[in-house]
């Protein structure tokens, strides 16, 4: 742990002037295999169905309750037809097929795509750990935290999981990284207003200050982490050790529904072959958008 704290401080110190660019609105990327038909999970059995036809296919989602902002969002856009011609601009194997883009609607071939939006951004409704990135998750993509420490998500932009499947030890792995993850974004928060004394103290050449202040702010870190540290629910170890998904997502974006139909046609999309940006060398697009429930 003091190994970690100690490499991000000296990290921090480095960029002490540099901040993070970039607006790209996804989630990140993982990798692997298998594929078992969608069982949806959720208690709530009165969620909007929307059919979403594909030039690869129909897909069936429902809208979770839970989320209703991203909710009345997604049909309100889908009675507006706003997803009509829109296509499938990010595509990664093994972790998720994104779409939503109005900007990708006759996009020339190899044109660069992912920063459209209505103008406006939903307020995150991440009702975490009980909806997760399983495989076959529908959630909200959005810019990255250091842009958006709000986590709200695109107005139109969303992805569907595919992601991989895990063993026990590999999701026992993962939780742990994800705490480490954690505690280092706590750590550097702590040190981020403070950094007028720190970098004081190594003009000063106050390695025993620098040293004090360190282990109270790992001290403080570990306080912080244990109030609610990662841990994955047993419906989590059990949708990733036999559905699959991406579970190193979980907790950042809104996941507002999952498919219900037509998991197939998904699998199909994200097998296309992809080019730059991770956008299908052949189009696939979204024909139509309705609600069916």
């Amino acid at each position: 742990m003091k190994k970690i704290m100690l490499s991000v401080m000296l990290a921090v110190l480095a960029a002490a002037s540099c901040s993070m660019t970039g607006n790209r609105q996804s989630g990140d990327s993982s990798a692997a295999e298998t594929k078992t038909e969608q069982k949806m999970n959720t208690t709530d059995t009165n969620c909007t169905h929307v059919l979403i036809s594909t030039s690869l296919g129909d897909i069936e989602v429902a809208l979770y309750n839970n989320t209703p902002k991203h909710r009345d969002n997604f049909v309100k856009l889908v009675n507006d037809k706003y997803y009509d011609g829109v296509l499938f601009h990010r595509v990664i194997k093994d972790f998720m097929i994104q779409t939503g883009d109005p900007k990708s609607k006759n996009a020339a071939p190899g044109e660069m795509l992912g920063s459209g939006d209505p103008g406006y951004t939903i307020e995150a409704e991440i009702v975490y750990p009980e909806y997760f990135h399983k495989r076959g998750a529908l959630a909200a993509a959005r810019t990255g935290d250091n842009v958006n420490p709000e986590r709200r998500s695109s107005g139109s932009q969303f992805y569907i999981v595919t992601g991989r499947k895990y063993t026990a030890d590999m999701v026992s792995m993962m939780e742990e990284r994800m705490n480490d993850q954690k505690r280092q974004q706590t750590f550097e928060a702590l040190v981020a207003p403070r950094r007028k004394d720190v970098m004081k103290m190594r003009m000063a050449g106050d390695t025993a200050g620098l040293t004090k202040l360190q282990n109270e702010l790992i001290e403080l870190t570990e306080q912080e982490v244990a109030k609610n540290p990662v841990k994955f629910t047993q419906a989590q170890i059990d949708a990733y050790t036999t559905l699959g998904g991406a579970p190193h997502l979980d907790g950042q974006y809104t996941v507002f529904g999952e498919v219900v139909k037509g998991m197939e046609v998904v699998d199909k999309i994200e097998c296309v072959e992809t080019g730059q940006a991770d956008r299908p060398v052949t189009d696939v697009k979204v024909i139509t958008m309705k609600i069916v429930k």
